[in-house]
């Protein structure tokens, strides 16, 4: 839910709840005005008989006969209010009811029905009327309940109009206070997508809350300190993976220099021997012929190793010639059908990135072949602009995308050596199968 919805509502069911105590309490107090009314008016009307026995033990003879309400009905009679009068005897009763007009005092019957189920349907109050402690009889006075259920109504009424407005208002100035000091939530939450999505420079800004505030502050200076790992890990791959090409470099020259110079010899010791043999010992020549055999296999393997550790053509001849060689031979091997498209110079890449896309190549072709299952791939590469593309695709079995990680160099391998030349690299499925590998590295390289 939203966070402004949720708080709105948190408060409005509080408001509703303290109306309906309010309610309640209204509710209350007007029954206890009513009781209130029925008492004062009881003990008026007391008063008044027994003031009237008074006159009437002095010898006064009234105008009207005991018990008279006529003095009652000028002065304290209100509407709604009934008062009876029974004597000792069970004769004498007086009775006067002031009734209301219930057109002047509308209420809903559900109200009505609650509050004769809360309060019950009249209010009543008795009085021994006495004088010279001597009983007389019993006033009753009552209030009834049409009486009392309007005047309670009216003030329900005026109440929910005046809390309806209040709360109204305060959920209205709420909303505008809460979605005004919620506003940076939303910044702060796109900041946080930019930097999921790799782009560290972006910074937040600094807010009025102090509860933002410290979060940006807190956001960016993690981002800062991200930015800052990367960057070191971008540097240390850079200079592991010059640390590897060296030792790459230095192994191919061993390789060609001195195991090379040493196959070269035996090849030409057991020739002589062979010849030698044919004149003196043929019995040898067997033997020699074997270990010119064991030293041509042993050749081309050195060669194989020079190739996948520093091909010659990478150095003499450049980019372009390294990879139509490496194409060429895994077409040799017949399995899959490497095809290549270059468009642009690759003699104007770096170093670096001629090494890290010919590094890219080879180790694709090589997972395309234990891999993929695939009869084609093509690979292409584009030099054009501020950046070098090398796309690489093939029509294998894989339906979904593989994981970046395990065991050896594979896509993770891949994966690091263009983020570490700051660049781009994309998997995705093709249609209908196959694996799409993209990596794009910017032509401009910050120094090493």
């Amino acid at each position: 839910m939203n966070l402004k919805l949720y708080l709105l509502s948190r408060i409005t069911a509080a408001a509703l709840l303290c109306l309906l105590a309010t309610v309640a309490y209204v509710l209350h107090r007007s029954a206890e005005q009513s009781a209130a009314q029925a008492q004062n008016t009881l003990a008026a009307l007391g008063k008044q008989l027994e003031f009237q026995l008074l006159r009437v033990s002095a010898g006064e003879k009234p105008a009207s006969p005991f018990p008279d309400f006529d003095l009652w009905k000028q002065t304290g009679s209100e509407p709604g209010i009934c008062a009876s009068y029974l004597a000792n005897d069970g004769k004498t009763m007086r009775n006067y009811c002031k009734g209301i007009d219930l057109s002047t005092h509308y209420y809903p019957p559900h109200f009505a029905e609650l509050y004769r189920h809360l309060f019950g349907p009249n209010v009543d109050r008795q009085r021994l009327i006495t004088y010279n402690g001597q009983i007389y009889g019993v006033l009753t006075v009552s209030v009834s309940a049409e009486m009392a259920i309007a005047r309670a109504w009216e003030d329900v009424r005026h109440l929910l109009a005046l809390s309806t407005i209040t709360i109204s208002a305060v959920c209205l100035l709420v909303y505008l206070a809460i979605s005004r000091a919620l506003r940076p939530a939303q910044t702060i939450v796109e900041g946080l997508h930019r930097l999921s999505l790799g782009d560290l420079a972006f910074r937040l800004p600094s807010f009025e809350l102090l509860e933002w505030r410290d979060t940006a502050t807190a956001i960016n200076q993690l981002a800062d300190n991200q930015q800052q790992l990367l960057a070191e890990r971008q540097k240390l791959a850079v200079m592991l993976m010059n640390l590897q090409e060296e030792e790459r470099r230095y192994l191919a020259r061993e390789l060609h220099d001195e195991l090379g110079q040493c196959l070269t010899a035996i090849q030409a010791v057991a020739a002589g021997i062979a010849q030698t043999a044919r004149q003196n010992c043929p019995e040898l020549i067997i033997e020699a012929e074997q270990i010119s055999r064991f030293t041509e296999a042993m050749q081309c393997a050195v060669r194989g190793l020079l190739t996948r550790l520093r091909p010659a053509e990478l150095e003499e001849l450049g980019l372009d010639a390294s990879l139509r060689s490496l194409v060429a031979s895994w077409n040799r091997l017949g399995k899959t059908y490497y095809s290549l498209h270059i468009a642009g110079d690759c003699r104007a890449l770096p170093d670096s990135l001629a090494i890290s896309l010919f590094r890219i190549a080879q180790e694709a072709i090589s997972n395309i072949a234990k891999h993929a299952a695939a009869s084609q791939a093509a690979i292409t590469l584009t030099v054009a602009g501020t950046e070098v593309l090398l796309v690489i695709q093939d029509n294998g079995s894989k339906t979904n995308l593989p994981l970046a990680t395990g065991h050896g160099i594979g896509l993770l391998g891949m994966r690091e050596r263009v983020l570490a030349l700051n660049g781009r690299f994309d998997l995705s499925i093709a249609k209908p199968h196959g694996l799409i590998i993209q990596a794009c590295l910017p032509l401009k390289q910050p120094d090493e």
